[in-house]
């Protein structure tokens, strides 16, 4: 029998690579070398996407000199196919908040110019194509400072550029593109994000992700004014319409900017990386399907990682979700097309207990799942669902 395993990490504790192999080894209690296992680790184009990417590429991630989003120097790595064309960046090993939480947080000044740096080194290196991956940002500037280490000009008023971050965007007046990479136009640029909020207004960029970010009520209604105010002033230097729609407010409005001069494509994470790693076909076939992540609930079956599994997977193959927690009805979960689902967990316990024992538990549930299987009580057959929804987280 052919088992695929593609399940997204378990955040904070393993990632999606060691929750496939812990999956792998209780398949191996029950079946031994009878099963023929296929690990394809996933991710949603946030934390994680990176290595999955790069392991279905069969490639060693490279390293580049960058800064984080408060200009700091720090090094970030992104990926390049073996045949050199297609590369994979994640704007958080630039612009993470998890690498500026050692100071005071800083809303209105973080910016993207160190993601421009990574990007510029990809540019340079001869790609074709280039997926940016948007997740776990601290910045709101509307991909402003990426912009700028592209050689572009956010210019105010007074002929001068912008400060750096979002906090001054409400100055700007004019772009000016005459000293933009001389490639960065030539690539085809996709976006992977894994929200679909709009870029203003009370569910765009600042709004809903500025507090996370360290934005005061105040410094929320500036980012949000000034992300409007760039909108406008991009939609008449480029004659590009429709740029603060569903998920233009991912990362802090990063996409807008890319979407103005490039042309970036946004997509759903969980689908851009399926289809990266080719899911589909290696599920071609198959008797059964594991995926999981930490929390398995409804933002789950919306663009998350188990909704791409299922969007990947023939009807009629099962698809098992093991997870941390399950927060689902047993309706729901049959609604989406999930055979059956399974927590970890052994009733009430801490956080902390969860995840130190994660490895072998999910070894556990896995191999107890296959000797229900083994037993000829199988789950039942998928049915694909009847309409899938966007994410509104």
């Amino acid at each position: 029998m052919k088992i695929v395993i593609a399940p997204d990490s378990f955040k904070g504790s393993l990632s999606a690579t060691a929750v496939a192999t812990a999956i792998a080894e209780g398949v191996r209690d029950v079946f031994g070398d009878a099963a023929d296992i296929v690990l394809r680790p996933m991710a949603d184009g946030g934390e994680g996407t990176l290595d999955a990417i790069a392991a279905a590429w069969g490639v060693a991630l490279r390293q580049v000199a960058t800064v984080d989003a408060i200009g700091r120097p720090t090094v970030a790595r992104y990926g390049i196919s073996a045949d050199g064309r297609h590369a994979i960046i994640e704007a958080a090993e630039a612009n993470g908040l998890p690498a500026v939480s050692d100071l005071p947080l800083q809303p209105l000044r973080a910016d993207t110019f160190g993601v421009g740096l990574i990007a510029r080194e990809v540019l340079d290196l001869g790609v074709e194509s280039i997926v940016l991956c948007v997740g776990g940002s601290a910045t709101t500037d509307g991909g402003t400072g990426m912009l700028t280490a592209l050689g572009v000009r956010f210019v105010s008023a007074d002929g001068s550029m912008v400060s750096p971050g979002g906090g001054d965007l409400e100055s700007l007046v004019a772009v000016d593109a005459s000293g933009m990479h001389p490639r960065a136009q030539e690539v085809q640029w996709s976006i992977a994000v894994d929200v679909d909020n709009p870029l203003c207004g009370v569910r765009g960029a600042a709004a809903i992700f500025g507090p996370q970010k360290g934005a005061s009520a105040h410094d929320v209604g500036i980012l949000d004014a000034g992300l409007a105010n760039l909108a406008n002033v991009l939609e008449d230097a480029t004659a590009t319409h429709d740029l603060t729609g569903p998920g233009s407010g991912a990362a802090g409005g990063l996409p807008v900017s890319l979407k103005a001069f490039f042309h970036a494509s946004l997509e759903p994470g969980s689908t851009l990386v399926a289809e990266t790693i080719g899911l589909s076909t290696a599920a071609e076939g198959a008797s059964l399907i594991f995926t999981g992540e930490g929390s398995f609930d409804a933002q789950s079956l919306a663009g998350k990682v188990v909704a791409g599994v299922i969007a990947a997977t023939p009807a009629g193959c099962p698809v098992v979700v093991i997870a941390g927690r399950v927060d689902l009805s047993p309706a729901q979960i049959r609604a989406a097309g999930v055979a059956a689902a399974f927590s970890i967990a052994n009733g009430p316990e801490e956080l902390v207990t969860l995840m130190e024992s994660a490895p072998t538990r999910i070894r556990e549930t896995a191999a107890q799942i296959c000797a229900l299987w083994a037993s000829g009580i199988q789950p039942p057959v998928r049915a694909r669902p009847a309409a899938a929804s966007d994410s509104d987280a």
